[in-house]
């Protein structure tokens, strides 16, 4: 039984500004997609990698970064749909019944380790659905259209998510099927599998683990590299 990684990077990233989509910028001279790659690729528990990018790059991702770069576990190259939940169904038709476990990671999470791979995978098997996150140490407020504040939201029991976020294949497809009849949107994957009343565990993510949307998110990124080649 095999372990398949949905990478869905077909953001145009319109937060960064410019031409670019934020997945193809340069991080240490590499595109972040392709950091994020790698670390699938150098993961021993990850058999395949399945990448949704945007319609018309399929070629040129195939050949500038999968080849260029070695890349030899992406299996699959696919168009994107409107949106995230879109292009991640795309990939999901390809799923076969090999395929034990299913992860869905953020082609912009270019620092995610092996450790926290393994510790999804393993979840996953163990309970069904599994999203990695870190708790919340800062005091919430919530704030209403015109900036007040409503209140001081309790942060006990609350995390921020992460990806990878990892199922058996029967619970994503379940969720997914669900979400499409009911024309059901969501941000990630895990409340899709929570609307079908399967229950998600939470497992301990990476505070470094960061999502790049921003160009203050990607200075950040240059740092990180930097620090680590020092």
């Amino acid at each position: 039984m095999k372990t398949v990684v949905i990478i869905p990077a077909g953001g145009a990233g319109r937060r960064m500004g410019g031409d670019i989509p934020k997945q193809y910028l340069s991080l240490a001279g590499v595109p972040i997609l392709v950091h994020t790659l790698r670390k699938f690729q150098q993961s021993p528990f990850v058999d395949e990698i399945f990448l949704v990018v945007p319609e018309g790059d399929v070629a040129e991702v195939r050949r500038d970064m999968v080849e260029r770069y070695d890349l030899s576990r992406v299996s699959l190259v696919i168009s994107g749909g409107r949106e995230r939940q879109d292009s991640v169904r795309n990939a999901l038709a390809h799923v076969r019944g090999g395929h034990e476990i299913i992860l869905v990671h953020d082609g912009v999470r270019p620092f995610v380790t092996g450790g926290l791979i393994e510790r999804a995978i393993a979840g996953a098997k163990a309970f069904g659905a599994v999203a990695p996150g870190v708790s919340v140490r800062d005091t919430v407020k919530k704030v209403d259209a015109a900036g007040w504040v409503v209140k001081t939201v309790q942060r006990e029991g609350l995390w921020l998510v992460q990806t990878p976020q990892a199922f058996r294949r029967g619970v994503i497809l379940a969720a997914y099927e669900r979400a499409a009849k009911d024309g059901y949107y969501s941000t990630d994957d895990a409340s899709l599998v929570e609307k079908t009343g399967i229950p998600v565990r939470m497992i301990p993510g990476d505070a470094g683990n960061i999502k790049i949307t921003a160009p203050e998110d990607l200075e950040r990124a240059e740092r990180i590299v930097s620090g680590r080649k020092a």
